[in-house]
Order: structure tokens, then C-alpha cells, then sequence
């Protein structure tokens, strides 16, 4: 973790130096924050770089550099792959939502995992308030290996016989439901349940202290993913997502405005 912040920091560092001839036209910096909600908790580091419009410089758009951990108590995940999410819609014949027949769930007691990943952010100036959002696009994902309890009442997992001969289906059951799983390491926005690894979109208002610092309030969406040791082969799957929202507030240092 270390090294990657190092990393990141020269990076952004090179990149403020880069952007001085045309700082009339840029905005950059850093912020320094934290989401949370019961059981979430992701501190995260970035930078942007904004390309401001106009001469009253009202509207910016540019890129996103994120660098994030996520530390979770008590998760549930579920089914990620949107060939099995997309279950029949409408109501059964007791009244009931019809819920697709290949969800399962992975049980957690904690979760760790660490990201980088780059996106778009945009903003919207209003003087001492900027309105803004920004979204992850493409980046990666890495952590510790985790033992899950994995729930599932149709899935089962190919095992080598005794033998060696042939291979055994074993169902998630017993004491095969505790599973050995890992942060899933490619992030990628793909829309809806096509959206691969960790991925955070965010609403923020920013309010200007001083020409140096300001503070950022804001909401953020956080989708995260662990990829099981053992494929459920019925469904073909080993994927599995839980999404959260959380309040966010971080301390805003612009380099150029």
C-alpha cells in the first residue's frame, strides 16, 4: 500500500508541473476523504484535473485519478454477472416481485481491498460552492484472501476424486460452503450489472475556505467484488458484487482554479 501511494503521488506531482503554462485554463488538486455507512469504510486520496469553459469558468470537465480502501464488517455479496441477474420481472401469482432463480450470496465477516482506478468528473461553479460529480471507469483492484461463507441451494463445484481420475460435484454445503476468495482485480464500467470490480460514483459540494482549501460534502456510490476460489459450475460463475451508499466528506486542496 505504501509503495502504491508513492507511486501515486509522484504521479500527480508530475502531472501539477506538467499543466503550469496553461493553469489559466485548468483546475486541479487534491482531496483527502472518507465515505462511511454502518459497516463501510472507504478513505481515499485524489487528483483531478479540470478543463474550465467559458471565461466565467461556470462548468469544468476533466479526469479523475482515485486511490481508495475499502474495509467492510458483516457483507453480504450476491450473483455479479448480468446473464444471471436479469431474472424474470413483474409480480408472481401471490403478489410477490419475482426474483431471478440464480442469485446466490457470499457471507463475509470483514473485507479488505485496495484500488486505483481513473474516471471523469465535471463541475458545476457557483463562487464559494462547486457542484460536482465524478464516476470510476477503468482501474484496478487488489487485497488479502478472504474465507466467505458461501450460500447457494442449486450451485455445486468440481472436485478431483480420490482417484484422480475423474472429477467429483460437490454442492456448497457443509463444510464446502466455506469458500477461499480474493478481490476480483479488474475494475471496468460496463453499465448496470455488466460493471466489473470496484467502482465509485460520486455527487459532492465543495465549499471554498480559502483559495487553498475547502471542504467536500457529498454521496457516494461503491460497488465492490470477490471473485470465489471454486466455480459454481451449474451456473458458471465465481463472481459476486455488493453495492453501498455512503456519506462522504473530505478536505479539498486545489493546486490551480
Amino acid at each position: 500500500m505504501k509503495k502504491i501511494l508513492v507511486a501515486f503521488l509522484l504521479l500527480i506531482s508530475f502531472a501539477s508541473i506538467a499543466q503550469s503554462p496553461v493553469a489559466a485554463r485548468l483546475s486541479s488538486g487534491y482531496d483527502v476523504g472518507m465515505a462511511y455507512s454502518a459497516g463501510h469504510y472507504n478513505p481515499s486520496i485524489s487528483y483531478y484535473q479540470l478543463l474550465n469553459v467559458g471565461e466565467q469558468k461556470l462548468f469544468s470537465f476533466g479526469w479523475n485519478l482515485r486511490l481508495g480502501a475499502f474495509y467492510g464488517d458483516n457483507l453480504d455479496y450476491y450473483t455479479a454477472p448480468a446473464r444471471l441477474t436479469r431474472g424474470k420481472s413483474g409480480l408472481g401469482s401471490i403478489g410477490l416481485p419475482l426474483i431471478p432463480a440464480n442469485i446466490d450470496t457470499v457471507h463475509y465477516d470483514h473485507v479488505s481491498m485496495t484500488s486505483l482506478s481513473i474516471g471523469v468528473r465535471v463541475k458545476v461553479n457557483l463562487g464559494r460552492v462547486d457542484l460536482g460529480a465524478s464516476a470510476d471507469l477503468l482501474g484496478f483492484t487488489f487485497g488479502k484472501s478472504r474465507i466467505g461463507q458461501y450460500q447457494s441451494s442449486t450451485g455445486q463445484f468440481a472436485i478431483q476424486s480420490a482417484s484422480g481420475a475423474d472429477s467429483l460435484l460437490v454442492p456448497f454445503q457443509g463444510a464446502n460452503a466455506l469458500q477461499k476468495s480474493s478481490p476480483s482485480n479488474l475494475n471496468a464500467r460496463l453499465l448496470g450489472d455488466n460493471n466489473r470490480g470496484t467502482l465509485s460514483t460520486q455527487v459532492y459540494a465543495r465549499i471554498r475556505l480559502t483559495q487553498r482549501v475547502g471542504i467536500k460534502l457529498g454521496y457516494q456510490w461503491l460497488i465492490t467484488e470477490t471473485s470465489v476460489a471454486n466455480r459454481d459450475v451449474v451456473a458458471d460463475n465465481n463472481r459476486f458484487r455488493h453495492s453501498a451508499g455512503m456519506a462522504y466528506l473530505a478536505l479539498s486542496l486545489p493546486i490551480f482554479q
